[in-house]
């Protein structure tokens, strides 16, 4: 196994990107033969309470991850919520998913969003070009 600092992450959503404010977080790869990962965030509660519905539902979130340092590409992942720990006002989240190694998926995800957005013709082309080259807290601070 190796283990690695978790710089960023946010959850991709049909509607928008989520950040998740970071207090400390770790990611691990199990290099195992199913490609798994862990992901342990610790931050906010509030930040994340939105989360309590689709860890009960045992649903598959799609997030972007950057690992090790702010400058690298976000990885994307789909995961599965294991546990949520209410820590007071403080929480540990963790994740276990696998490595979306081919890169279209997040220019896909992006492309997806920026048509539900409303982008189309050359804005969308333009949009879809600035935000591929961007990294995930310029994204999100253009706040599409």
């Amino acid at each position: 196994m190796k283990t690695f600092k978790l710089i960023s992450l946010q959850i991709l959503t049909r509607e928008k990107l989520i950040p998740i404010k970071l207090l400390d977080g770790l990611i691990i790869n199990k290099e195992d033969d199913n490609n798994h990962w862990l992901i342990e965030v610790y931050t906010d509660w509030s930040s994340i309470d939105f989360l309590d519905e689709a860890f009960q539902k045992k649903e598959d979130l799609l997030v972007q991850a950057v690992i090790t340092k702010k400058e690298n590409d976000p990885a994307p992942f789909e995961v599965t919520i294991l546990s949520i720990q209410n820590l007071g006002d403080k929480a540990s989240i963790l994740l276990e998913g696998t490595l979306k190694r081919d890169r279209k998926d997040y220019a896909e995800l992006l492309l997806q969003y920026l048509i539900g957005e409303g982008y189309e013709g050359n804005n969308l082309s333009n949009k879809f070009t600035e935000l591929m080259q961007s990294k995930p807290q310029t994204f999100l601070e253009k706040k599409l």
